[in-house]
């Protein structure tokens, strides 16, 4: 993989040019910053900025202030190679509070394993319903320790309106959900992205998350994507990488909370 190359594709066809995803939310094309704009339950936020020493502060204010006007917190997506090089002291001079970095991790997805088993006793589950939902909210708050309303909420959404741009599956064994995993999959894109991969703490390390990757990246391939994406925490990292997966930058989330 040509790491400058798919780290250009991925800038330009996945943040400058991002597409509507079909699910309500609309990309917003304001000067220097592309942004999405949706419901509560929406990822509201910036995706790219083209930004220098003298239009940083002018962009974050009236980034701030769009979002405030429609009463909605917002996360301002910083990638590594973003710039100006001190935007990530700017954001948090601003008010901006950063989480965990990841790792943005890509892989061809004609080079990846598909053919990996969950353990015996393990099903996967296509999500198709409200109770798919509901099984996969479950697991999220278990596995993650956090409420799952706005996952209820987005996945039911995109379920209902734009079915062919999602795809999430849930573990179960036992008839307990004990892992779930969505892949969101924009139109025309080449990137397919996987998100929301979490295991309830007793049925970790036992290879549930390499089959959901293969699961994922089967539909993938036959849904012509070229390349998988995913936000990497520093578990996951080691697990993506034995797949094939390659670290083509860094990103932190940068979150403005409502006043």
């Amino acid at each position: 993989m040509n790491h400058d190359a798919v780290l250009a594709l991925f800038d330009r066809e996945m943040r400058r040019d991002a597409r509507d995803d079909g699910s309500g939310a609309r990309v917003e094309r304001a000067g220097a910053v592309v942004r999405q704009v949706g419901a509560a339950h929406d990822w509201n936020g910036v995706l790219w900025s083209d930004l220098d020493d003298g239009t940083a502060a002018s962009e974050i204010a009236a980034q701030t202030a769009y979002f405030t006007s429609l009463g909605h917190g917002f996360e301002w997506k910083l990638y590594a190679h973003d710039r100006p090089d001190d935007l990530a002291a700017r954001l948090l001079a601003a008010g901006f509070a950063p989480e965990p970095t990841e790792a943005l991790m890509v892989a061809e997805t004609a080079g990846l394993p598909t053919d990996v088993e969950p353990p015996e006793g393990v099903r996967l589950l296509p999500v198709t319903d409200a109770a798919g939902v509901a099984l996969a909210a479950e697991v999220h708050e278990q596995a993650f320790g956090s409420d799952s309303t706005r996952l209820r909420e987005r996945l039911s959404a995109q379920l209902s309106e734009a079915p062919d741009t999602v795809c999430a599956v849930v573990a179960v064994a036992g008839g307990r959900p004990v892992s779930a995993a969505r892949m969101e999959l924009p139109p025309g894109a080449p990137f397919a992205g996987l998100w929301g991969g979490g295991t309830v703490a007793e049925w970790r390390g036992r290879g549930i998350y390499r089959a959901l990757i293969a699961h994922r990246a089967r539909i993938a391939a036959a849904r012509g994507y070229r390349y998988l994406q995913v936000d990497a925490s520093d578990e996951s990292r080691p697990i993506l990488e034995r797949l094939g997966f390659t670290v083509l930058s860094t990103t932190t989330p940068y979150v403005y909370e409502r006043r």
